[in-house]
């Protein structure tokens, strides 16, 4: 266990310092060492993961804990994942500090008694320490304090729910392919493969419990596949129809690309900017017996490829702070700035005003974000429709309506949807 903790340190270290993606450095971490058992794989994702998912309080503890900073930081991120495991883990708390122990002595012998002593005193006193890291808002809600103070300009006392619903393990979401079968033959599918789940919208079954996908009957055959329930909305609320041409605009990994195709014949087109993200939408589409057109290309830009052809239904799927789905990526909160939210403001804008030429008259775009930021969502479409006298904002129905921001819950990531219609 401790060569487990020590390579979570590592990748926590390289997240925080050297602001590198979570999940590329724990799949380099894992393929530098091909002998890692299923266990130790899991293991050595949830340290990373929920070392990140709280880091806020964990600093704070260790802020508490510390008379004077460490001379070798190395340290510092071994002591976060241990603090990690005694609050959240169900690891005997000696087995965690002993290996905490061994962890440093691989780093830095002179400190090992150090670390054995801060991780005895947390356990000694570890109410009052968690009373003192929650007297910050940082260390109550493991947010950054400029990401608390936007949810709780902009929603007030709900924001409390959205940072904690954010703290959470994501649920698992399937979403049914209604060309293979129904929801409800899958549910019984799943019931008759000891799989327990429960129906929460048309399309979307959650599961009792995450496994993996080579789990899910009928997966590798296209039955099913893995998205979350808020995401979903996305097909059904573009209303797409046999025959009509769509274009989704930034399409990888291909989820929603495939679930409007699952819905009905259309002429697809997926662009995404990324050829190498390209290839998974291609992936998705071939488990699913599906096809499209897809084009590497800027949807900023779509006069490099673009057939002149005008779309009925556009996806407008932009890049955003991914504020709504931090539960599944909790590195986002400590890698986003403040000042980064007005730069995809304007990059959303920009897209939303170039795709729009590309919409044939009386056709629809659905402009959608996994963000619960205003600045990225209503103030967006708001600018947008103050410039651009031909286009009208359609009502849509969402689960917990808020003028189309899916705020998240257990049931759903964070999702911004706007339907605007091109009008005469």
């Amino acid at each position: 266990m401790h060569n487990i903790q020590l390579a979570a340190s590592q990748i926590i270290q390289q997240v925080l310092v050297d602001g590198r993606n979570l999940n590329q450095v724990l799949d380099e971490s894992l393929s530098r060492k091909a002998v890692w058992t299923p266990a130790q794989r899991a293991a050595l994702q949830d340290l990373s993961y929920g070392t990140l998912r709280f880091y806020g309080q964990l600093d704070a503890l260790l802020g508490a804990l510390l008379h004077k900073p460490l001379s070798d930081r190395r340290i510092y991120y071994v002591l976060l994942v241990a603090l990690y495991q005694l609050q959240y883990s169900k690891a005997a708390q000696h087995a965690v500090v002993d290996h905490a122990v061994r962890s440093a002595q691989m780093l830095n012998a002179k400190v090992s008694g150090l670390v054995n002593a801060i991780l005895r005193n947390f356990l000694r006193s570890q109410d009052v320490m968690l009373e003192r890291a929650a007297q910050h808002a940082t260390g109550r809600y493991s947010y950054p304090q400029w990401w608390i103070d936007e949810l709780q300009a902009q929603y007030g006392e709900r924001s409390a729910a959205m940072l904690e619903a954010g703290n959470q393990h994501p649920p698992m979401t399937l979403r049914v392919n209604q060309r293979r079968n129904t929801t409800a033959d899958y549910l019984a599918l799943l019931n008759r493969h000891n799989l327990s789940a429960r129906l929460i919208e048309p399309d979307a079954l959650q599961l009792d419990k995450p496994v993996p996908v080579d789990k899910l009957p009928g997966f590798f055959d296209g039955l099913v596949s893995v998205q979350d329930a808020g995401a979903q909305y996305a097909a059904r609320l573009l209303d797409v129809h046999d025959g009509m041409r769509v274009l989704d605009a930034c399409a990888a990994p291909g989820g929603k690309t495939a679930h409007i195709l699952e819905r009905a014949a259309v002429d697809m087109v997926a662009v995404d900017k990324d050829a190498k993200r390209l290839q998974r939408v291609a992936e998705n589409l071939q488990r699913l017996d599906l096809s499209a057109q897809l084009v590497a290309g800027d949807a900023a830009e779509p006069q490099e490829w673009w057939d002149g052809e005008p779309f009925d239904r556009i996806l407008a799927d932009v890049p955003c702070s991914a504020s709504g789905v931090v539960r599944r990526h909790p590195d986002i909160k400590w890698l986003r700035r403040s000042s980064d939210i007005a730069g995809f403001a304007a990059q959303q804008l920009q897209i939303l005003r170039a795709l729009w030429r590309l919409l044939a008259q009386d056709g629809r775009l659905l402009y959608t974000t996994c963000s619960v930021f205003h600045q990225e969502n209503e103030q967006v479409v708001a600018a947008f429709l103050a410039q651009q006298p031909d286009a009208r904002r359609l009502p849509i129905s969402l689960a917990n309506d808020n003028e189309g921001q899916l705020l998240p819950n257990d049931q759903h990531d964070g999702f911004f949807y706007a339907l605007l219609q091109k009008i005469a």
